[in-house]
C-alpha cells in the first residue's frame, strides 16, 4: 500500500460521502474541515479497516489529521506490517 493509493482510496470515498466530484477534496483537507458527522466519519472508518486489513487506532485520525497525513501514516504502517509478515513466515 502506497501512499498515493490510500490517499486516493481517501478521497474517493470522502467524495463520495459528501456528494463531490473527487477534484474537490484536496489531500491538505483537515478532517474536521469537512462535512462529515461522526456516524459518517465512523462508518469511514470502519471501510477503511477492512479495506486495510488492520485496525486503525482510536487516536489515528487525532495524530494524522488531513487526508494526505493519514495516507502517509497508512503507507508506513502497512509496510510496516508486510515486513512483520514476512518476517514471520521467514
Amino acid at each position: 500500500m502506497t501512499a498515493v493509493e490510500a490517499q486516493q482510496w481517501l478521497i474517493e470515498k470522502i467524495a463520495h460521502r459528501l456528494g463531490v466530484p473527487s477534484e474537490d477534496v484536496p489531500p491538505e483537507t483537515y478532517f474536521d474541515e469537512l462535512d462529515l458527522d461522526s456516524t459518517e466519519a465512523l462508518i469511514l472508518a470502519g471501510e477503511m479497516e477492512n479495506w486495510l486489513g488492520f485496525e486503525l487506532g482510536t487516536t489515528t485520525l487525532w495524530y494524522h489529521p488531513s487526508i494526505k497525513d493519514l495516507a502517509e501514516y497508512i503507507a508506513e504502517e502497512s509496510a510496516a506490517r508486510a515486513g512483520e509478515n514476512h518476517a514471520a513466515s521467514a
